[in-house]
């Protein structure tokens, strides 16, 4: 075992770089360990939970908490020299879950539903977790890390904490008690303890979700990916219709939306369920109201539409239709689904990330979930065309076309497996995709400017 402090030294600088760190114009200005659990083998494991404490002109400091474990090797080992943390005492340090070799010994914890230290590793009654296969770190994410053991299983260890379970678990944990087609099944998950990095908390204990196991999905391959090669088979051919290119999608975004429907009674058997009346949709559309107010101030060129937008928030506001609200995705957009040999999975049932773990376990309609789906169908169009053919007006028809074609589709799929018919009530989408293109355009506007004119387009049309 390695000295926590000394581990704290090494990660001071390493942990800014890292992908999934929050933060990164923020400055560091030192490393707190808040637990720290020895997990024996062959590398050893140090499992940290440290506080980062950072401050920014202006705007203040903060501490947040981050899950780093790290294995230490007496030798150097090129394999994994991307991962390296640093040398201590002797021992070379890396990020132990892109550790083949360490990983092994999580896996063996959550068979044997350990208890080791401030970890707790539980299992699903019966759940097939795989032994003796070696572990391969996915890219592509930026929140957390996701191990895929050979074919079978997928262990996602989320990197910033907060307490409390977390939203995907609780879902998938819930599901699992129905007999819904459309999600991975959880296998096991892992808890913990670690103090609370608020200096004024004076060292209270805080528990939360760690990570969680999953059945791996083969052949999965995720919508955004299947659906950018769909358009890019559209533009090729330039003069057919979306319905007459080999590569249409509508069929699966029917199959999506009848996915997603499923999903959310699913949700509604085995969850709480409520209904807003009026004051909880005028809080609703105030909050929206809100978050448009904000995006002026920061893109104010946005400011010409705020009326026609806003008025899209007082409908819904006003409208006498209440609201079933339920646990939703929270997030749900074309990089959020897989789809199999078999059929469409959703996954990520955390919610926003950025926002709090209050807010992404609240009930809320499901519509939402629908209004980001179609908002997704016109991204992943408008983005191709963005990319490649930004001055082509008749792929620029082609892309709209596209657009509505798979929107549609996805509408027809989910009303004919469930009892909403989200376009029967049109100002409560309206609103929900109104959020969902502000929150958009602010994410590009601080991202990649150029393409503030994806969510653009949109809010223009939604002002009308």
């Amino acid at each position: 075992m390695i000295a926590p402090e000394r581990l704290a030294a090494l990660l001071t600088p390493w942990l800014p770089t890292q992908r999934w760190f929050a933060g990164k114009d923020w400055a560091t200005t030192g490393v707190r360990v808040l637990a720290h659990t020895a997990v024996e083998g062959e590398p050893p494991i140090d499992h940290l939970v440290v506080a980062v404490d950072q401050e920014a002109p202006g705007v203040g400091s903060r501490s947040t908490a981050y899950q780093v474990p790290v294995s230490s090797h007496r030798e150097r080992d090129p394999r994994l020299e991307h991962v390296l943390v640093g040398e201590v005492d002797g021992r070379f340090v890396y990020d132990a879950l892109h550790d083949r070799h360490a990983t092994g010994l999580l896996l063996d914890a959550l068979r044997n539903e350990a208890s080791l230290g401030a970890l707790a590793f539980s299992r699903v009654p019966a759940a097939d977790i795989p032994q003796g296969v070696e572990s391969l770190v996915l890219t592509g994410e930026q929140t957390n890390t996701s191990l895929a053991f050979g074919d079978q299983a997928l262990l996602k260890v989320f990197r910033r904490l907060t307490p409390g379970t977390n939203p995907d678990i609780d879902v998938h944990a819930a599901l699992a008690r129905t007999d819904c087609p459309y999600v991975a099944p959880l296998l096991g998950w892992v808890d913990g303890q670690w103090r609370d990095p608020r200096p004024e908390a004076d060292g209270a204990v805080l528990h939360g979700s760690l990570a969680m196991l999953q059945r791996f999905l083969v052949t999965a391959t995720d919508g955004w990916r299947l659906a950018l090669t769909s358009v890019a088979d559209l533009f090729a051919e330039r003069d057919l219709h979306a319905d007459e290119v080999g590569g249409d999608f509508a069929g699966e975004s029917f199959r999506l939306g009848r996915a997603t429907a499923t999903v959310h009674a699913a949700l509604r058997e085995v969850m709480p369920t409520a209904v807003w009346g009026k004051p909880q949709k005028a809080a609703e559309a105030a909050a929206m109201a809100s978050r448009l107010d904000q995006a002026v101030a920061e893109v104010p060129t946005l400011a010409p539409l705020a009326s026609g937008l806003k008025a899209a928030y007082d409908e819904f506001a006003t409208s006498d239709t209440p609201v079933p609200v339920q646990r939703i995705h929270g997030d749900l957009h074309l990089g959020q689904v897989l789809r199999t040999s078999v059929n469409w999975k959703l996954i990520d049932f955390e919610g926003e990330p950025e926002k709090p773990i209050e807010a992404r376990t609240a009930l809320d309609s499901p519509v939402r979930d629908v209004a980001g789906m179609l908002r997704s169908f016109d991204y992943v169009a408008q983005h191709t065309l963005l990319s490649d053919h930004a001055e082509d007006s008749q792929l620029a028809y082609r892309a709209t076309e596209w657009s509505q074609r798979n929107r549609d589709a996805f509408l027809d799929g989910y009303v004919s497996v469930g009892d909403l018919d989200p376009v029967a009530q049109a100002p409560l989408l309206r609103a929900y995709e109104t959020d969902k293109a502000v929150y958009e355009l602010v994410y590009e506007a601080r991202n990649r400017p150029t393409w503030t004119v994806i969510p653009r387009s949109a809010l223009e049309r939604l002002a009308q």
